[in-house]
């Protein structure tokens, strides 16, 4: 009977008070109207992120940056790469190696094909291209592909790895984690999903590279003091990152892998994705310091001159030079630093052009004394074979990322204070504290600007500009009743042009009704490479989903002291849910509730459907599952009235 009551309530409620309200389609056309300028959000998260990257320190003495560049290389070692419990344990794993068929038959070489372990459970496929006749200690060569399909049966890649091996090297084809062989069930936006554990997933990516390498050097005729990295496009991230992180590598080649995170903000064809962007890298170094840790090896950057998939070089290829130089000739080592940009094709490439700059870079840095040593091609377009030719059996369950986060969250979340005697209120507090650091949440003082203004019927129609800090900015729209019964906040993952029935809803019940965008969402959503801009705003230190929880704590704390009264929270998916959920645990002040509609359960159920960080960044939040889930952060809320909806 009362739930009747309660529905007959809101089907008259509306009619009592029609004259009261506009209606719904006039409500639509003002959630419609434009409050922000034209690329406002992309210009403050252009802002944002850049004043966030650090520059290069320059130094006089190389000791000095010697000494600077193995605290770098340490650092985002231990705190970015293998940065969780899990990770720890895998750096520490012995990795295992099992050969298979030698494919024979071939002109001063053979192809062996193997498999090794990244990490225990999860394999991958490569080929070792060993010269038959192998005298003393040669030149190791890891070959790194990228976003090629085909993986390893690239045919420039196959070229390059024959070349190598006919002139004396060996060199290993290593397959990349989501392409060839590995393609199946692997997205690499998953790795997210690793982060939200507290385990990064960066390592897997890593390990691939470090593993091959270690297998590479167990070779007898492997030398130590000679061993090379070079790959295309995502393999000249890993020829990047990996090289300048693991001084065993004495020569790298990235071609058209990487820019600073200064361009990738201007230049959206190198915003990068998730392993190139991750977590917290800005706040130890950016990718021109990866570059000059090259320092005291050789380098050759390769850029092509009219690459329009990403990083092309005239506005990649400066900044990584200018901060390399310095640092070469410091150790007296100028000549070990070059850069080639390819003119024929010129587009996105590791043709013949550059793989011959790759020769000439391998002849003189590991052949110095050989005047017979010849940098040009060796024509091997026959030689090339098939994608299934170059198979190499893995195992029915070999891992992935979601199968590798799914048996992560079983144990999750955790106690963050097992050894911490407390009582429940004591601990809500240290919790709250620990949700404020995972989320990196921030008490935004906050300012809304009236836009524009106008009567409809008895409501005022009031557009504000929220400002947040001196960061952020936030469109929103209030409707103001004659005599308000009550506040609503409005999120959804929609944006607030598609909140016109609930807003309708809300002034049917009296209340003073404010829909508001966020960071991300509906007007404030940048309109180009949105998804890459948040996981690039991780990766200089902050979290989407803190800005987002912030910027509702805040815009509630601005509407309570306005109103007078407690605020109500609505929310609409399971996005703004869970930054509304949060927000409610941290501003107990001024929510007095939450209505949360389409909410998470469970953390767990973004890794049980599969979600990665193009769709949806800031759930991703590193390490939010290791200590919380939703039932833990509905009773951090207490007293606050929490209603999860579907």
């Amino acid at each position: 009977m009362k739930r009747f009551t309660h529905l007959l309530s809101s089907l008259l409620l509306p009619i009592l008070l029609g004259a009261e309200k506009p209606s719904l389609e006039v409500i639509e056309k003002q959630l419609s109207r434009p409050i922000l300028t034209v690329d406002q959000s992309l210009e403050e998260v252009q802002v944002f992120c850049e004043s966030r990257v650090p520059d290069v320190p320059e130094f006089k003495k190389s000791e000095a940056w010697l000494k600077e560049l193995a605290r770098i290389r340490l650092e985002v070692l231990d705190k970015i790469v293998f940065r969780g419990k899990e990770a720890k344990q895998w750096r520490d794993a012995k990795s295992k190696v099992v050969w298979d068929e030698v494919i024979e038959g071939l002109p001063g070489y053979r192809i062996r094909k193997l498999r090794f372990e990244i990490l225990p459970g999860w394999w991958a496929p490569a080929l070792l291209y060993e010269p038959k006749k192998l005298l003393g200690k040669v030149p190791v060569v890891v070959n790194v592909n990228g976003h090629g399909g085909a993986g390893k049966a690239l045919d420039y890649k196959q070229i390059r790895c024959i070349n190598q091996a006919k002139r004396g090297m060996l060199a290993l084809n290593v397959e990349w984690i989501g392409m060839g062989q590995l393609r199946k069930g692997v997205v690499h936006y998953q790795l997210g999903q690793l982060d939200l554990c507290g385990t990064s997933g960066l390592t897997p990516f890593f390990l691939n590279c470090s593993r091959a390498l270690d297998l590479l050097l167990s070779h007898p005729n492997a030398d130590p003091d000679r061993v090379a990295v070079a790959g295309l496009s995502g393999g000249g991230w890993q020829t990047i990152f990996f090289s300048s992180l693991d001084p065993r590598v004495k020569l790298a080649n990235p071609v058209a892998g990487y820019s600073s995170f200064k361009t990738r903000s201007r230049h959206f064809s190198d915003l990068g994705d998730s392993e190139q962007t991750p977590n917290d890298l800005a706040t130890i170094a950016d990718y021109t310091h990866l570059t000059a840790m090259l320092s005291g090896r050789a380098l050759l950057l390769t850029k092509n001159a009219r690459d329009k998939c990403c990083f092309a070089a005239p506005h990649s290829l400066p900044p990584l030079m200018e901060a390399a130089k310095p640092k070469f000739a410091l150790l007296g080592r100028e000549k070990f630093l070059r850069s080639h940009i390819n003119h024929d094709p010129g587009t996105h490439n590791f043709e013949k052009d550059n793989r011959q700059q790759l020769y000439r870079m391998l002849g003189d840095v590991f052949y110095p004394k050989n005047s017979d040593y010849d940098w040009k091609e060796i024509p091997s377009g026959d030689e090339v074979k098939t994608y299934d030719e170059l198979i190499v059996p893995l195992p029915d369950d070999n891992l992935n990322f979601n199968k590798i986060a799914l048996r992560l969250a079983k144990g999750l979340p955790r106690d963050p204070f097992p050894k911490r005697r407390t009582t429940p209120e004591g601990f809500r507090r240290l919790a709250s504290n620990l949700l404020k650091e995972t989320t990196h949440f921030t008490n935004y003082k906050t300012k809304a600007d009236i836009i524009a203004e106008e009567k409809l019927e008895e409501v005022k129609v009031i557009h504000r500009l929220f400002r947040f800090g001196k960061e952020w900015s936030s469109p929103a729209t209030e409707f103001v009743p004659a005599k308000p019964k009550g506040s609503v906040l409005l999120v959804g993952d929609a944006g607030r042009t598609q909140l016109a029935k609930e807003v309708e809803r809300a002034l049917a019940e009296g209340k003073r009704v404010l829909a508001i965008d966020p960071f991300y969402f509906g007007e404030s959503k940048i309109r180009t490479h949105d998804f890459l801009f948040a996981i690039l705003v991780a990766a200089v230190g902050e979290r989407p989903l803190g800005i987002q929880a912030s910027q509702v704590a805040a815009t509630a704390s601005w509407l309570r002291e306005k109103a007078g009264t407690a605020v109500e929270i609505r929310s609409y998916g399971p996005r703004s849910s869970l930054f509304a959920l949060i927000a409610t645990v941290l501003e107990k002040k001024a929510i007095g509730s939450l209505e949360a509609h389409d909410s998470l359960n469970s953390l767990k159920e973004i890794l049980s459907n599969n979600w990665g960080a193009n769709k949806f960044p800031e759930l991703l939040c590193f390490g939010l599952l290791e200590h919380f889930d939703i039932p833990l952060l509905k009773s951090l809320a207490q007293p606050i009235k929490i209603n999860l909806l579907p």
